[in-house]
C-alpha cells in the first residue's frame, strides 16, 4: 500500500514558509513501514484542493492533508474533504466543547470564527487537539482514508504520533518498518560516490541507497524495510560495511555526525585547542568552529589582505604559494593563540584564467608541523566559502588521531 501527503497553503506556494510539515510525515511514514509515493502543495483555492484530493485518492490508499483547517475564510481544507468524498459538513458539539475548554483553560474566549473548526465530514471520526484549537479529522473511503491534519508544527505532529500513527498501524496491520543510516561524505563529488557504489544503487534492492549532493559535502542514505526495526538493521549493516570500506575515511561520520562534532572528539581527546586565521573567507570557518566545537576553538582571526596577517606574526610577502602561504597562516594563527592546533583559509585570485577560477588553499598545524592543500574553485564567493570551511574542518579531522 502506499500514501501521499497534500499540503494546503498559499503561503507555500509563495515561499513565505518553508513545509517542514511533509518531511516531519514522511519520517514518521517511514519508520511504520508505509511507502510515501506522493508529495503534493496547493493553494488555498477550494476546486483545486478537491481536484488534488481526487486524484490523491484515486491512486493511494492513505492521504494525509496538512494545513487549511483554521478558523478563518482561506482555511478551506474541511470543506475540499468533504467535497472530495460526497459529504455534507455537520456541526459537532463535543469538538466545539473542547475548543472552548481550551480557550477557557488558558483564560481566553472562544471567537465567533473558531465555531467553523467544529464542523468535520459527516460520518468522520473526530480527533481532538488538545494542544491546539484545531481538531482533526479521518474520512474512511472504502478501504482508503483522508486523514486531515492542522498545520501548525507542533500541532501536526502531535496528533500525527499520538493519534493517527495508531490508528494507521491498527486499521492496515502496519507491521513493517523503515530504518535509515546516512553516512556523511567529504573530499568527494556525488557523481564518483555514486560511481563507486554504483551496484547498490540498482532498482528493486533491499536496502536502498541514493545520495543526496550539498555544498562540500554528500550524504549517503541506506533505507531497510524490515518486519521491524531489528530486521531492517541487520538489512542495512553488510551494505554500510562494505560501503565503509569502499570509501574509508572519506566518510566522517553517520547520521546526527557532523564535521564540527568529529573535530571536537578529537581536539577534546588530545587535550588541545585550535586557532584560527581566515583571510578571504569572511569568517565562515570562525563562525562553524565557533558554534560546534565551542570549548574547543581559542579564537580567530579574519584578514581582508595579505599585509594583515603581520597581526598574528606571519609575513605573508615572503612566502610564494598559495599552500606555504595556507601553511605559514595555520603555524602563525597556533602560536598567537598559544595552542597546540592552527588552521587557516587562504584565497587567492588568479586573473589569468578564463572563466576566472579562486586559488583557495587549507592547512593545519599540529605541533608547529603544518599539511596544507589547494584547490580551484569558481563560482559564487559565498558558495566557495562554505565549500572551503568544510574542507578546513575536514582536514583538521583527518590531521588529529581519532580518539580511542
Amino acid at each position: 500500500m502506499q500514501a501521499e501527503v497534500l499540503a494546503v497553503g498559499s503561503e507555500l506556494l509563495l515561499g513565505q514558509i518553508v513545509d517542514t510539515n511533509s518531511a516531519v510525515i514522511a519520517r514518521h511514514l517511514a519508520a511504520i513501514g508505509l511507502d510515501l509515493y506522493y508529495k503534493t502543495t496547493v493553494g488555498d483555492n477550494l476546486s483545486r484542493v478537491v481536484a488534488a484530493l481526487r486524484q490523491a485518492l484515486g491512486r493511494s490508499q492513505v492521504v494525509l492533508t496538512t494545513g487549511g483547517i483554521g478558523p478563518t475564510a482561506d482555511d478551506i481544507t474541511r470543506e475540499a474533504v468533504a467535497a472530495a468524498t460526497d459529504r455534507e459538513l455537520v456541526f459537532s458539539d463535543h469538538l466545539m466543547a473542547q475548543i472552548e475548554a481550551f480557550f477557557a483553560a488558558r483564560g481566553g474566549q472562544v471567537s465567533p470564527s473558531n465555531r467553523r473548526q467544529a464542523f468535520i465530514p459527516a460520518g468522520a471520526i473526530a480527533v481532538e487537539n488538545p494542544v491546539g484549537t484545531a481538531p482533526a479529522f479521518i474520512v474512511e473511503v472504502g478501504d482508503r482514508c483522508v486523514v486531515t491534519l492542522p498545520g501548525v508544527p507542533r500541532e501536526m505532529e502531535y496528533l500525527l504520533v499520538n493519534r493517527v500513527i495508531p490508528y494507521l498501524r491498527g486499521r492496515y496491520g502496519l507491521k513493517g518498518e523503515i530504518r535509515l543510516r546516512v553516512l556523511k561524505i567529504v573530499g568527494l563529488g556525488e557523481s564518483r560516490v555514486g560511481e563507486l557504489i554504483a551496484d547498490f544503487m540498482e532498482k528493486g534492492r533491499n536496502p536502498t541507497v541514493g545520495t543526496l549532493a550539498h555544498l562540500g559535502q554528500v550524504d549517503l542514505r541506506i533505507a531497510a524495510k524490515g518486519a521491524d526495526a531489528a530486521e531492517a538493521e541487520t538489512l542495512i549493516a553488510p551494505v554500510e560495511a562494505e560501503i565503509r570500506r569502499r570509501l574509508g575515511d572519506l566518510i566522517f561520520g553517520a547520521d546526527a555526525d557532523t564535521l564540527e562534532s568529529q573535530v571536537g572528539a578529537r581536539l577534546n581527546a588530545l587535550g588541545a585547542r585550535l586557532g584560527l586565521a581566515e583571510l578571504g573567507s569572511g569568517g565562515v570557518a570562525g563562525e562553524r568552529f565557533a558554534s560546534g566545537v565551542a570549548g574547543s576553538f581559542a579564537g580567530g582571526v579574519i584578514l581582508a589582505e595579505p599585509a594583515g596577517a603581520a597581526r598574528i606574526g606571519a609575513d605573508l610577502g615572503a612566502v610564494l604559494g598559495a599552500e606555504d602561504r595556507a601553511r605559514a597562516l595555520a603555524q602563525a594563527a597556533a602560536l598567537w593563540a598559544g595552542v597546540r592546533v592552527g588552521a587557516a583559509i587562504y584565497f587567492e585570485e588568479v586573473p589569468t584564467v578564463a572563466p576566472p577560477v579562486t586559488l583557495v588553499a587549507i592547512a593545519v598545524s599540529l605541533d608547529g608541523q603544518a599539511e596544507a592543500r589547494a584547490y580551484r574553485f569558481g563560482g559564487d564567493r559565498p558558495s566557495m566559502r562554505i565549500r572551503a570551511a568544510t574542507l578546513l574542518l575536514d582536514l583538521v579531522r583527518r590531521s588529529l588521531p581519532a580518539p580511542r
